[in-house]
């Protein structure tokens, strides 16, 4: 065999086989936690005081805490990224989240991370919320790559009956379950129950997605008696919601402890959005529109639904015992980064996925370097877009009134001061990028979805997501909302 074809072949075996501990044949098991709806400061690594998250913070302590850590600006498109290493606007789900009653789904031409995993020798598991697909079979997750399934399909459930308005929405392995417990804990105690089962040489992928502490606000009375302090109750009840998340999550880190897989386990944990803090984005189940919404997303502006900071920055944390090295990494790190970086770690190949938006991030992650990611795109949609290059940030809101911000993010990290006016060229440069990114977008299902309802409805469907012209849907219609138009049917089949 010649030379150089020996070396060629040399580097396609090192390109396979991914990172050294991935070629010597002890691939990491990898736990990815996923909150829902958590506010940034709503643990005590990012600086709560009238609440406790202890295991989250020695997560964070003994590992890198995430500073600069980016989704989407709600549930589904964050999901979305997460799983296919890509925006959302490429594959429809880039505005709102999937309604109850809607027939669509994520795009099964996507190429999954689980599907990835699986064909690198994994077993795969999710264990919690989907809401990437729920009218049709082939949107579910046993169809999507994962060898287990436990949870929700859709996105908000009483966590005691596990249903809304009256329709379960609890499965395991494609067949509903009926069964009495609170939602976190019932998620919790499966996790460690699948973490028990596996064997040692078997590396493993759990998506552990909690639907905690999302709407409807409700914890088991003990949590809330933990903070009596907190004088306002919904507070409360929100408090006893993110400590009894972190409880669960405490004994998910003590069941690898005790399985002897700790030193060989990544585990990141981080929300799928920033907290409510706007009640049109609150759900369905219940009004919130007189109540003081719980979330704390700190000094960061805004929350759920929006572009801004507090929507789209969120609490983060990597941790894995003499891999990630201590200390607060502040270098840029988007959703879409987590399918090539795990892969990679994996020694998995994404040969099968449409072009990745994500970057391995694996450096930044584990021993804070710089992060390769200089662009995030917050999000393109036909009537709003956000990008931020380097320290600088555009939003862009195209419907009338239309609406310009540009921060510098270094200097201002809490949005305060607008500085469009003043850096035309700059503001001229980002919204072109984001046109073009528009051009490549594919049409928003949520929208051609609720604009077809409306028509049935005989209702306009324009309204105000923040009080600056961009269009969700009309906030004073009841039968639609951010989760949904009208009532959720139930699944098909069942």
């Amino acid at each position: 065999m010649r030379s150089g074809t020996i070396a060629l072949l040399a580097f396609a075996l090192a390109f396979l086989a991914g990172p050294a501990f991935a070629a010597a044949g002890s691939k990491p098991n990898i736990i990815h936690i996923v909150a829902d709806d958590l506010g940034w400061k709503d643990v005590g690594f990012n600086g709560a005081t009238d609440l406790k998250t202890p295991n989250l913070d020695a997560l964070a302590k003994g590992g890198a805490k995430l500073g600069g850590f980016y989704v989407q600006p709600m549930c589904t498109p964050t999901r979305a990224a997460l799983m296919t290493g890509r925006y959302p606007f490429r594959y429809g789900l880039q505005t709102i989240v999937i309604p109850g009653p809607a027939g669509y789904g994520l795009d099964t031409t996507e190429h999954l991370l689980p599907q990835c995993l699986k064909e690198a020798g994994y077993t795969t598991a999710i264990i919690g919320k989907w809401h990437l697909g729920h009218a049709d079979i082939k949107y579910w997750p046993k169809q999507r790559g994962f060898d287990y399934q436990y949870g929700a399909m859709i996105g908000e459930l009483d966590y005691y009956t596990h249903s809304d308005a009256g329709v379960l929405d609890w499965f395991r392995d494609n067949k509903p379950v009926k069964e009495e417990g609170y939602t976190t804990q019932l998620l919790g105690a499966d996790a460690v129950k699948y973490i028990n089962a596996r064997k040692k040489d078997e590396p493993f992928y759990l998506y552990l997605a909690f639907n905690a502490p999302h709407t409807p606000y409700q914890a088991p009375q003990e949590y809330v008696d933990r903070f009596k302090h907190i004088a306002d109750p919904t507070r409360r009840t929100y408090a006893g919601m993110v400590a009894c998340l972190d409880d669960e999550i405490g004994k998910v880190v003590a069941a690898l402890d005790a399985k002897g897989l700790r030193d060989n386990t990544l585990i990141l944990f981080h929300s799928d959005n920033g907290g409510t803090t706007n009640a049109m984005f609150a759900g369905q189940m219940t009004d919130l529109s007189k109540t003081k919404l719980p979330c704390d997303n700190g000094p960061y502006r805004d929350g759920k639904g929006t572009l801004f900071e507090g929507g789209c920055l969120v609490a983060a944390c990597a941790n894995w015992p003499g891999k990630i090295k201590p200390g607060t990494v502040d270098g840029m790190i988007h959703a879409v980064d987590i399918y090539p970086t795990i892969a990679a770690l994996a020694g998995a190949s994404t040969a099968k996925c449409k072009p990745l938006d994500g970057v391995d991030v694996w450096g930044t992650l584990a021993e804070g370097k710089a992060s390769p990611r200089t662009e995030i795109i917050y999000n393109v949609e036909p009537f709003r877009g956000a990008v931020r290059q380097g320290d600088w940030k555009l939003i862009w809101r195209s419907l009338i009134p239309t609406s310009v911000d540009l921060f510098n993010l270094k200097e201002d990290p809490y949005e305060k001061n607008n500085l469009a006016a003043a850096h035309p060229d700059k503001v001229a440069a980002m919204q072109e990028r984001i046109n073009a990114l528009g051009k490549e977008s594919a049409r928003p299902l949520a929208l051609m979805y609720v604009a077809k309802v409306g028509l049935a409805h005989g209702k306009p469907l324009m309204g105000s997501e923040d009080g600056k012209g961009a269009v969700m849907v009309d906030p004073q219609d009841p039968s639609i909302t951010d989760e949904g138009v009208g009532q959720r049917e139930v699944p098909a089949g069942h």
